[in-house]
């Protein structure tokens, strides 16, 4: 399996690292991983077993061993979520279920139960992984690891505006704190902390348009035909 290339890109919700995975992914002909969509799938696995982590973390353990879930192109080019076939892209992607996500990823027996069935995405010819904690953790020896990172006001910003365009009202300063309060609870937990790896190439994308970074990340990884 190490001889299977793998591209990491890691950082905070909001700093374009789907997005650029998705579109390098399908510039490669690659493997595609949203290590998120994994934590957030889990997370609405959870509530619909009427689970918390206080009283069932044994059961959610369970879950995260035998969590059915797959990825398939969307028709907007991105990524859609299935959970035992059924799509669950836009349940997952809620403030809330992103909490309930985060909460379940500082514990560490829940992380470790899914570890490998994030490693098992890793297939030929190759995968292109988006998280927090991919370059660092999951797949240590990638080919190419990428950390995308910008200000909470900008991860805010660009938030608000991708709920807007799916017909959703919320403020920027509600999501300013929700996206601050994730980053100290991600940054602080004893278990995978975010942070980048030793040997990432970190980029700040606060100022940078989504082809500027599309720009950069191609320069960095390489690859012929990106």
């Amino acid at each position: 399996m190490t001889d299977i290339p793998v591209i990491t890109i890691d950082g905070p919700s909001g700093s374009g690292k789907g997005t650029i995975s998705q579109r390098l992914a399908s510039s490669l002909g690659w493997h595609y991983l949203d290590s998120g969509a994994i934590y957030r799938a889990l997370a609405y696995a959870v509530d619909q077993a009427g689970f918390t982590v206080d009283d069932n973390k044994q059961q959610i353990e369970e879950l995260a061993r035998e969590l059915k879930l797959s990825f398939q192109p969307s028709a907007d080019g991105g990524a859609e979520v299935l959970l035992d076939n059924v799509n669950i892209t836009s349940s997952i992607r809620t403030e809330e279920c992103g909490a309930m996500a985060s909460v379940l990823a500082a514990d560490g027996d829940i992380r470790a139960a899914l570890l490998q069935r994030q490693r098992d995405f890793r297939q030929l010819p190759g995968l292109v992984a988006d998280g927090r904690d991919m370059g660092t953790v999951v797949f240590p020896d990638a080919t190419h690891k990428i950390f995308l990172t910008a200000s909470a006001q900008v991860r805010a910003e660009r938030r608000y505006q991708q709920l807007k365009e799916s017909g959703i009202n919320d403020s920027i300063p509600r999501l300013f704190t929700v996206i601050s309060e994730r980053d100290a609870r991600d940054a602080s937990r004893s278990n995978s902390p975010l942070t980048p790896a030793a040997d990432a190439i970190v980029l700040d994308t606060s100022e940078m348009s989504l082809e500027q970074v599309i720009g950069q990340v191609r320069q960095q990884v390489g690859y012929q035909g990106l």
